[in-house]
């Protein structure tokens, strides 16, 4: 699928009608130059608009500022300090009923029916092509993309955003951990 000039207009009708403060434009791999040339020209349309066009690499954080009001409450440990004006208050929101708590992650189980497990798995890939290319590759798509040092791999083991490790297995595979 190609971006053609329907595409940029409807994406222009569309942030005209809403006039959002901000547009994000979602990247997909194979359309790179088309994502990049529709954000150039929204941002060529709008530029005396206070709108942001913003193109984020994969797992790359976008923060946004809204102005609307909402009030949660705090709780557990997270409610031990009261923030300052302007400070952020970190942990996670739970919706409860019609009312949002903030909690931290060690007190989800005392304040919630809710618990937290952690998944290991180890997928094996077919993949004949050189391991540094892979590594370049996936350098350009997501932010961090870190060596890690394994005895066992002889250095061939990088990790992806400290959640995913690739390691060379052998000259037919890779594996995902």
């Amino acid at each position: 699928m190609l971006y053609d000039e329907q595409d940029i207009l409807r994406s222009m009708d569309k942030i005209e009608l809403f006039y959002p403060s901000a547009s994000i434009t979602v990247l997909d791999l194979h359309l790179w130059n088309e994502i990049g040339r529709l954000k150039q020209k929204l941002i060529t349309q709008f530029a005396d608009h206070n709108t942001k066009i913003i193109s984020p690499k994969i797992c790359q954080s976008v923060e946004m500022y809204f102005n609307s009001e909402k009030i949660e409450k705090t709780i557990g440990s997270v409610a031990k300090k009261t923030p300052e004006v302007g400070e952020t208050v970190s942990g996670l929101l739970v919706k409860k009923a019609f009312t949002y708590q903030i909690m931290a992650l060690d007190d989800l189980h005392v304040f919630s029916q809710l618990s937290i497990t952690n998944i290991s798995q180890r997928i094996t890939i077919a993949y004949t092509g050189a391991f540094g290319v892979l590594k370049h590759r996936l350098k350009q798509i997501f932010v961090s993309v870190e060596s890690l040092p394994d005895e066992e791999s002889e250095g061939r083991a990088f990790g992806v955003h400290e959640r995913l490790t690739v390691k060379y297995e052998s000259e037919k595979h890779i594996s995902l951990h």
